[in-house]
């Protein structure tokens, strides 16, 4: 595996998930805005665990297992963020939750879990060192 395709790869995924994201925000699809917005952060963590690992990542949505497993330090919140976002994975994908979820979705909650993914994102970035 060459560390640094990998990285560009997962980096790349991830970009085009947050573009993504926010184009469903603008179109007033709030469940999938979020949904990729999870995406978004799966994948840099996805990168981190490269970085740290040299090492195919885990295949897992969960972002508090990722985060553990390239030992992350992470505040409370943090932790509690996401906890919140990796819902945001399996509330938006299956139809036990999806309808639900969409109810919650308005555009005042999205705009606010949006904005807070953005600002772990820009964090987890910071983190990678390759």
């Amino acid at each position: 595996m060459d560390k640094k395709k990998a990285i560009k790869y997962w980096l790349k995924s991830s970009a085009d998930d947050w573009q993504v994201a926010e184009h469903l925000f603008e179109n007033k699809d709030y469940s999938y805005a979020l949904f990729f917005g999870h995406l978004t952060i799966e994948k840099i963590l996805k990168a981190l665990y490269v970085d740290k690992h040299e090492t195919v990542p885990p295949y897992t949505h969960s972002l508090g297992f990722l985060a553990e497993k390239i030992s992350l330090e992470l505040t409370v919140e943090q932790t509690t963020l996401f906890n919140i976002i990796s819902r945001f994975n399996i509330e938006a994908r299956y139809s036990d939750y999806k309808f639900d979820f969409k109810k919650q979705c308005t555009k005042a909650y999205t705009n606010k879990y949006l904005a807070e993914i953005k600002e772990i994102k820009e964090w987890l970035l910071n983190q990678i060192q390759s």
